[in-house]
């Protein structure tokens, strides 16, 4: 994985993945959509890792793409961009942000600075968003004459109404971190948001393993599914639970920890 644009340690079962572009606010160059895509391909293998905190170096999470780079030739985003990907529902280009979605793992986004255009998308697929309060964000690909292309429109309408996700599209305007948490687009705002996404990622990291990469699963694929269909997939995934080691663990770790007034009377 190139280092020069994201890095991955991982530590008690937490993955701390950094765009490493700070310089340049961390803004998406060829290079840098290589090395997401080799990130997220990455934590798919890693067993270990319970949860994932995604934030960027420097002053800002992702000022978006760098068209500079790509106007001077460095990568072919309008041809190798919309490559396919097996095994996604997502070309290359847009797995770097839908990918995050994709990955079975809960994806927590320490966001700061500049949260725009492909920055935003990338962190909207992130399953909780942590602002810090100089925060700005923008769908910002209106300017350009472009519409959002790295799967905006998977996330976007998922957390505000369909009134506002039309009127940031269409406007390209930024919004300040409070804004954004009262619109929905931010789960909520801390002065150190990374700190505040570690703490949050090693208490999810605590619970069962099993139990959390199917939460998410429930999460991403329910809204799309009818009554039924979404609640056969709740009744199928506990079953599978269900009288498990990982299960069992919890319980016996949960009543273990419990007050006397809370405890099982049987």
């Amino acid at each position: 994985m190139d280092a020069e644009r994201v890095r991955i340690e991982v530590a008690e079962h937490i993955a701390d993945v950094r765009l490493t572009r700070a310089d340049e606010h961390n803004g998406i160059d060829w290079r840098m959509f290589v090395a997401l895509n080799e990130a997220i391909e990455s934590l798919r293998a890693e067993p270990g890792v319970r949860c994932v905190v995604l934030s960027g170096e420097g002053p800002s999470f992702c000022a978006g793409l760098d068209f500079k780079s790509f106007i001077e030739g460095n990568g072919d985003l309008a041809g190798d961009g919309f490559a396919p990907v097996e095994g996604s529902a997502a070309n290359f280009a847009q797995r770097v942000a839908y990918g995050w979605r994709e990955l079975e793992l809960p994806v927590i986004a320490a966001l700061s600075g500049a949260c725009i255009g492909g920055g935003l998308q990338i962190a909207l697929a992130a399953d909780i968003r942590i602002a810090a309060p100089d925060a700005r964000l923008s769908v910002m690909e209106i300017a350009y004459g472009l519409v959002p292309d790295m799967s905006l429109s998977q996330s976007l309408t998922r957390l505000v109404r369909d009134d506002i996700a039309r009127e940031l599209t269409y406007t390209g305007r930024l919004v300040e971190a409070a804004e954004a948490l009262e619109l929905g687009l931010v789960t909520r705002i801390d002065d150190e948001p990374l700190r505040a996404a570690t703490a949050l990622a090693t208490e999810i990291a605590g619970r069962s393993p099993d139990a959390i990469r199917r939460a998410k699963r429930l999460a991403n694929e329910t809204p799309k599914l009818s009554a039924a269909d979404g609640l056969a997939l709740e009744a199928s995934l506990q079953r599978e639970l269900l009288g498990s080691p990982n299960q069992l663990a919890a319980v016996q770790a949960t009543l273990a920890k419990q007050p006397a007034e809370f405890a099982d009377p049987v």
